[in-house]
């Protein structure tokens, strides 16, 4: 080939693989603002209605019978009923300090979000004008919760809370020997003794049913209809329990290398392989139906999964 041209297509080529190389950083670059776009817009979508819904079950059902409930909204609900400062301003001062304490404990980008949200609620609170709904104590206490609860349990699937009593939760759990759980069960029941003598001990009484009725709500949001199992299975049929599972569940499943040690001292350990697998509880019939038919004699240990995500699981359908 001539020189010349040599030159010019090796000038070509190089600038041709450097352009592409230039093209292919952006690229990745925009995929992940993309994606980063995506999250916001999803987890906003979360915080919002999260925000609607609890506003609706506030002033819908809670405000005008006088009704109590647990957390930041019960202290802000019997603050107003004490001081008569709006609801809207008081959920915001209230919750402010367990958000600045949240932005140690958890993270800034979630202290940001959860400002973002109660003020919000704030804001639905104050200016939209929901009707009354019902003025019957019981339906007002179970859906009153039911739509606080939905509001909350949204929120959380946003990355956000507009109740900070499980910050505090979070924070003292770490400094005392209490659980989440137990901390937020002791603060309700300060709430709510505080609320009797406010209101009445009638109200307190159906104030729990709508802090129940919130809670349930909230963790069915939260962890959604599917609850997973994990189940590990020691069989010497362990190859055709995979393969059941695989081909007749649908399922995934992980092969660890095992020793079965229920043996004298002295004697060598026998070599096993242990399936591990999860899918949920409805599936859970089947998977041992699966495992009794092929080998009788195996050892399954089943234990409740919180939550789970990637691989094969299925994404549930809020998501």
């Amino acid at each position: 080939m001539n020189p010349f041209f040599q030159q010019v297509v090796s000038k070509t080529t190089e600038i041709f693989l450097k352009d592409k190389m230039q093209k292919e950083l952006p690229d990745d670059h925009l995929e992940q603002v993309i994606f980063e776009w995506k999250k916001f817009f999803h987890d906003f979508a979360f915080m919002i209605f999260g925000s609607a819904s609890a506003s609706f079950g506030l002033k819908g059902f809670l405000l005008p019978n006088h009704f109590v409930d647990g957390g930041v909204t019960g202290i802000s609900l019997i603050t107003q009923e004490i001081t008569g400062i709006s609801l809207s301003i008081l959920l915001i001062l209230i919750n402010m300090p367990f958000l600045l304490l949240g932005s140690s404990t958890i993270s800034r980008s979630f202290a940001v979000k959860s400002i973002i949200a109660i003020m919000m609620l704030a804001l639905l609170v104050h200016f939209i004008p929901y009707p009354t709904v019902t003025d019957d104590k019981l339906l007002i206490s179970v859906f009153g919760g039911f739509f606080l609860g939905l509001g909350i349990g949204l929120a959380m699937r946003g990355g956000a809370v507009i109740d900070g009593t499980e910050v505090l939760a979070i924070y003292l759990s770490k400094k005392t020997s209490l659980t989440i759980g137990d901390i937020i069960l002791l603060f309700n029941v300060i709430i709510f003794s505080v609320g009797a003598y406010v209101f009445s001990i009638e109200i307190s009484l159906y104030a729990m049913l709508t802090y129940l009725a919130a809670s349930k709500t909230v963790d069915f949001v939260v962890s959604g209809i599917e609850e997973y199992v994990g189940v590990t299975i020691i069989s010497e049929k362990s190859e055709e329990i995979r393969l059941a599972i695989i081909e007749n569940l649908g399922r995934g499943c992980t092969i660890y290398n095992g020793k079965k040690g229920f043996a004298a001292r002295g004697v060598k350990l026998a070599e096993t392989d242990i399936v591990y697998t999860l899918l949920t509880r409805l599936e859970l019939p089947g998977l041992q139906d699966q495992v009794m038919r092929i080998d009788p004699k195996a050892f399954m240990v089943m234990h409740s999964i919180k939550d789970a995500k990637g691989g094969m699981i299925k994404k549930r359908p809020l998501k």
